[in-house]
C-alpha cells in the first residue's frame, strides 16, 4: 500500500509528461521521394520540414523519406491517394497514367528559360489549373517544383536539327515525346529507364534526353559521344498531399505548408544549376563532344515540336488538355 501510495503521484507526473510531449506534435506527415539525401529535391525538402517544424511550433512534423523508401513512384501515389502514406513529391514524368492533364509539361519548351518567367507561370492561373487537375484524382496538389531541364545526347553527330534524322532515341512510354522526335525526323522507342545503359553501349538506340545530372549520375556519358545542351523539356516535381490529411490540418497549417514549399523555390533552384554545372564538367572532361544549342536553334526546334506534341497532349488528356492549353496561351502572353 505504501509503495502504491508513492508511486501513484509519480506515475501521474510521467503521464502529464508523455501527454505533453505527444500534444506538442499533433500532426505527421509521412513524404516520400526517390532521389538520393545529397540531390536538390531531398535536401530542399529537409529546409521545407525545417520551416514548417519552426513556424507551427512543432506541431506539424514532415518525416522525409527518400530513395523510394516508401515504395516506387506509382507505389507512393497510390499511398498517397489511399492515405496510407501522406505525402510525394513526384516528377510530373511518372504522374501521367494517374492524371493526363499534367503530361503538359512534357511539351517542349513549355516553361520560359527564364526562372523568373518561369516561377511566374507556376504561379499563374495555369499553375493554379494544373494543380486543382489533381483533385478528381484523390490527391491535393500544392505546387511545382523546378528539377531541371532535358538535354539530348546520341552516338551519332548532333550537330545541327538536321542530325536527328534517322536516329533512334529512348523515351518515356509518351505519346508527346514520340511526337517530339518524329517531327524531327528520328524515331523513339520507349524503354524502361533500367535498361537505357545497355541499350546505348549496344546500339539498340543511338540517343536518349535527360537532365545534365541524371546523364552523370547514371554514367550514360560513359556510352555517348555527343551531348547538346538544348533545355527543351522542364522536369517539373509535383508536391501531393493525402485529401483527408490536408483537410484535417487548421488552415493556418496548411498556409505555413504552402508558403514553405514556395518560398525555398530560388534555393533549390541554385543547388540543381550548381549540380548541372558540376556534372557538365564531368561530362566534358570525360572526353564527350558538348554542344550548346544557341537560341535561334531552340527557336526552331520549339517551332518544329510544338504542334505535334500540342496536338498528341489534346488527343490524351481531352477537353480539360485543350483548356488548360488555353490557359496556357493567354499566361505566356500576360508574361510577355
Amino acid at each position: 500500500m505504501f509503495k502504491s501510495a508513492y508511486l501513484l503521484p509519480s506515475l501521474t507526473a510521467l503521464g502529464l509528461v508523455l501527454s505533453g510531449a505527444a500534444s506538442a506534435q499533433e500532426f505527421v506527415a509521412r513524404i516520400g521521394h526517390l532521389e538520393s539525401p545529397a540531390q536538390s529535391r531531398h535536401v530542399h525538402l529537409e529546409k521545407v520540414a525545417d520551416l514548417v517544424a519552426e513556424r507551427t511550433e512543432g506541431a506539424v512534423e514532415l518525416q522525409i523519406f527518400p530513395q523510394g523508401q516508401l515504395g516506387n513512384q506509382r507505389q507512393m501515389n497510390e499511398g498517397v491517394q489511399l492515405g496510407t502514406i501522406e505525402g510525394t513529391v513526384a516528377p510530373a514524368a511518372f504522374l501521367g497514367g494517374f492524371n493526363p492533364v499534367v503530361s503538359i509539361l512534357d511539351i517542349p519548351y513549355l516553361l520560359p528559360e527564364d526562372d523568373a518567367k518561369a516561377q511566374a507561370l507556376r504561379e499563374s492561373a495555369f499553375g493554379e489549373e494544373l494543380l486543382d487537375s489533381f483533385s478528381s484524382k484523390g490527391m491535393v496538389a500544392l505546387t511545382l517544383w523546378p528539377n531541371g531541364k532535358k538535354q539530348f545526347t546520341s552516338n551519332e553527330p548532333l550537330d545541327s536539327l538536321g542530325d536527328f534524322a534517322g536516329q533512334k532515341f529512348r523515351v518515356m512510354d509518351s505519346s508527346i515525346l514520340i511526337e517530339q522526335y518524329t517531327a524531327l525526323g528520328a524515331s523513339a522507342i520507349a524503354l524502361p529507364f533500367g535498361e537505357l545503359y545497355t541499350s546505348l553501349q549496344t546500339g539498340v538506340v543511338d540517343g536518349e534526353e535527360n537532365p545534365l545530372d541524371t546523364i552523370k549520375n547514371m554514367k550514360f556519358y560513359e556510352v555517348q559521344k555527343n551531348l547538346v545542351v538544348s533545355d527543351h523539356g522542364a522536369m517539373e516535381d509535383v508536391v501531393l498531399f493525402n485529401p483527408m490529411f490536408w483537410e484535417s490540418l487548421p488552415a493556418e497549417h496548411q498556409e505555413v505548408i504552402r508558403t514553405a514549399f514556395t518560398e525555398v523555390i530560388p534555393e533549390l533552384t541554385a543547388h540543381k544549376a550548381a549540380a548541372v554545372q558540376e556534372a557538365l564538367e564531368v561530362i566534358e572532361g570525360a572526353g564527350t563532344n558538348v554542344r550548346v544549342a544557341p537560341p535561334e536553334e531552340r527557336a526552331e526546334l520549339r517551332e518544329l515540336t510544338w504542334g505535334p506534341a500540342s496536338a498528341a497532349y489534346v488527343a490524351m488528356a481531352g477537353e480539360a488538355g485543350e483548356a488548360l492549353l488555353a490557359t496556357y496561351d493567354a499566361a505566356i502572353a500576360e508574361l510577355d
